[in-house]
């Protein structure tokens, strides 16, 4: 047997062996009481604009494709989530304290105007998450109006 047919056995063993190593998924049944829609009036239509374009990433329910199975693309996914919730979680945007999520909502404006959500990565595979024209004015106007609601609890 050559050398190149044990490497690619071994490489196809390593490959087998790693799908039985599997990280934490990021799912939740319940909404919890610090979501950002729990707390803050907003317009269906706008709930559901973020959900699918942002919540996979920024929140505690991630709704996995079916590629999030296979290793090492799941660890992948798991480490983009993990950093995503760690820049902003709307599962738990109320126990913000006002001048963190004011700064938030900020960053999500310049975000979406810089097109740099929802992430190009994300959007090739996930169509539906991205944003037409219409649909950044909407989100932007939507954390405007949060952050007029919010800005006045800062002290």
């Amino acid at each position: 047997m050559s050398i190149i047919k044990k490497i690619l056995i071994a490489l196809l063993g390593v490959l087998i062996f790693i799908q039985f190593i599997k990280p934490v998924k990021n799912q939740s049944d319940a909404v919890t009481p610090n979501d950002i829609f729990a707390n803050f009036q907003t317009a269906d239509s706008t709930k559901q604009l973020i959900r699918t374009a942002c919540y996979d990433c920024h929140s505690n329910n991630t709704v996995y494709p079916w590629y999030a199975e296979i290793q090492p693309i799941s660890w992948w996914l798991a480490d983009h989530v993990k950093e995503g919730k760690s820049e902003l979680n709307f599962s738990e945007f109320a126990s913000y304290k006002p001048k963190k999520a004011d700064h938030k909502l900020e960053e999500v404006i310049e975000m979406i105007q810089e097109g740099e959500m929802p992430l190009k990565s994300y959007t090739l595979i996930h169509g539906n998450a991205k944003l037409s024209d219409e649909q950044k004015t909407a989100i932007i106007t939507w954390a405007e109006g949060l952050r007029s609601q919010i800005q006045p609890n800062i002290k």
